[in-house]
């Protein structure tokens, strides 16, 4: 499969099950032994899905935009800026707050299919804009 078709399931990775919800779209993406390495997220795609969810309950509005994506041969490494408003439970009571964070994301495929994801988001970005941090005594 090429790098182009890579590219083209990385987004609507991020358009359709990340941004809209349409988690049924993961199922024809992903391969059933799929595995999740990012830290605190569960690994496998039922987990995924949970954890997409559970974002999406805490930031209605939650959005990704693809900034910047690369691909060779079976990785498609991806930039994008995701934004939200806290209007549910996240670490603790919602907030209320906007957060704009940078994500790193990395696919690697398979047969035609996802079997592995590594992600970074800027959590703490994202806790320092909701005002979950701690402030500071001086």
């Amino acid at each position: 499969m090429s790098s182009e078709r890579h590219q083209e399931m990385f987004r609507i990775v991020i358009e359709e099950a990340f941004n809209k919800g349409n988690f049924d779209v993961l199922d024809e993406l992903f391969a059933p032994d799929y595995t999740e390495h990012q830290f605190g997220l569960k690994p496998t795609l039922d987990g995924m899905k949970e954890d997409f969810a559970f974002l999406r309950r805490a930031f209605p509005d939650l959005h990704m935009t693809i900034e910047d994506m690369i691909a060779d041969e079976d990785t498609v490494w991806g930039r994008m800026t995701a934004t939200g408003t806290n209007l549910g439970p996240f670490i603790g009571p919602p907030t209320g707050k906007h957060m704009e964070i940078t994500v790193i994301d990395i696919l690697r495929f398979a047969n035609g299919r996802v079997v592995d994801h590594w992600g970074s988001p800027d959590r703490f970005a994202a806790i320092a804009q909701l005002g979950l941090l701690p402030q500071s005594q001086r």
